[in-house]
């Protein structure tokens, strides 16, 4: 059981006892507090770098602590320590409270002991089921197998890591729950050069798995690797990319970060209780194509962004955010929703016990239409098929952004034509939804390494979608049509 497993670890080890924890949550019962949670955690990361056929790097990081909220009204108290004892516990739960600084009366509800059950990762310590000695080996073959795959490769920088985090929450609302929350990180980047150019080309796999998965061939490393040359391969042979107003078609997989950037942000329920998201006050209205369902999902198997519980001890769930183009839901934590007259949905998220949960996403994709991800291609006339993306900006009140991409071509007559570089795609989020007229039935959920940040807060999440037409977008290049 994964709550006796986590009590053993962050209480017991502690000399905390349950009753511990109901006395600390009651302390301030005479104070008008609406809600308190203690967040206990226990971390353990480690990370590997293979660089000039060497290990260069090798850190280990163990870190502990509580972060302590108390609200009253939107009022809210946080203070967080680095050692789990009572003393500190009941310290920090006194300086949160005096944040509130509002004298009435408190009640803590017995508490509830929650065991989740878990279908979604397999709650395993990574970093003790493979050896020192194989967590090098597999660096070494990784980079074996990359200089042997072809004579252009010249460099190869290989990022192992892997962590877990032991997981207690304890609230005021009768709530006792834990997670033990496994993540492996595989990095791949790998120089080429060619006739005096050189360009870089990655891969990357990230899951809630135990590292055996990379050596067991259920993660297949050779098309790893092949994918990061093909990368770089591609871009020593790209053209210059056009500049104007043109269909563009985004892959699917990765470039559902777009989606997520120009749109997820969007639906997250702190900026729309206060106004400042394109999406406020607009539920139950159409926003985007008709086209278009959008969810985020905290339950996919081993995805890089699942949980079994958030950071409130809410169960993890499946949000449709939007349905064919309407509006139905925001993602919310507790405080958010209790304001917003609603209900959380599993999205109340933290980067450790160092900081307060906001509303944060998950998995965000979009779901799978009825057309061939061919026949969308043979579709364009002259336009840009877009694969991957190195990176952007969005503007989370205006849904304006600014994408570029790592993974492009031209397309010709309805043909893939010509990899080109240098291009940016540029546009804003509501807008460029409402242009999407085709929607691919090939939906890729993406197993790289994805991170979001938000208010100097940054966690991991996993994006996805189906191949998709936007019949008209601004691209940004060096070459004019």
């Amino acid at each position: 059981m994964i709550l006796n497993k986590v009590t053993d670890i962050l209480l017991t080890q502690n000399k905390i006892t349950y009753s511990d924890l109901f006395s600390i949550l009651e302390s301030i019962n005479n104070y008008n507090v609406h809600y308190s949670d203690i967040y206990m955690q226990l971390s353990y990361y480690e990370r590997l770098v293979m660089e000039n056929n060497i290990i260069k790097y090798n850190n280990y990081n163990i870190d502990n602590g509580a972060g302590i909220r108390v609200i009253s009204n939107n009022r809210t108290g946080f203070a967080y320590t680095n050692q789990i004892n009572t003393s500190t516990l009941q310290k920090s739960i006194l300086l949160a409270r005096d944040i509130t600084n509002k004298y009435g009366t408190f009640k803590v509800n017995t508490l509830n002991k929650q065991n989740i059950d878990n279908n979604v990762y397999c709650c395993n310590n990574p970093l003790n089921n493979l050896s020192m000695h194989d967590k090098v080996s597999l660096l070494h073959n990784i980079n074996h197998i990359a200089r042997n795959m072809d004579n252009r490769v010249k460099e190869v920088i290989i990022t192992l890591s892997g962590s877990c985090e032991y997981i207690l929450i304890t609230t005021s609302d009768g709530i006792l729950t834990a997670d033990i929350r496994p993540l492996v990180n595989l990095l791949i980047n790998i120089r080429v050069e060619q006739d005096n150019k050189i360009e870089w080309g990655s891969a990357s796999i990230s899951k809630r798995m135990n590292y055996k998965h990379l050596i067991d061939k259920n993660i297949d490393i050779h098309d790893l690797v092949h994918h990061a040359i093909k990368i770089a391969l591609i871009n020593l042979s790209a053209v210059p990319a056009p500049a104007g107003t043109m269909p563009v078609v985004l892959g699917s997989g990765w470039p559902g970060v777009l989606l997520h950037e120009a749109v997820g942000h969007g639906l997250e329920s702190d900026f729309n209780r206060h106004g400042s998201s394109v999406f406020s006050n607009k539920l139950n209205t159409l926003v985007i194509s008709e086209l278009c369902t959008i969810v985020d999902d905290g339950t996919l198997k081993d995805s890089r962004g699942s949980l079994i519980i958030d950071d409130e001890g809410t169960p993890s769930q499946y949000n449709i955010l939007i349905k064919d183009g309407y509006l139905v839901k925001y993602m919310q934590d507790k405080l958010n929703a209790k304001l917003m007259g609603l209900d959380p949905t599993g999205n109340g998220r933290r980067e450790s016990y160092a900081y307060l949960p906001i509303p944060r996403m998950t998995n965000t994709y979009m779901l799978a239409g009825n057309t061939n991800a061919q026949d969308i291609i043979k579709s364009v006339n002259y336009g840009i098929y877009a694969v991957n993306f190195s990176g952007g900006q969005v503007d989370i009140t205006s849904g304006k952004f600014v994408f570029s991409t790592s993974e492009a071509y031209l397309i010709k007559n309805g043909c893939i034509n010509k990899p080109i570089k240098n291009a940016t795609l540029i546009g804003s989020g509501i807008e460029i939804m409402n242009k999407i007229s085709m929607v691919g039935d090939d939906l890729k959920i993406d197993s790289g390494i994805g991170l979001c940040s938000k208010n100097g807060q940054t966690i991991p999440v996993t994006v996805g979608q189906p191949t998709i037409k936007i019949d008209q977008m601004v691209v940004g290049g060096t070459k004019i049509r």
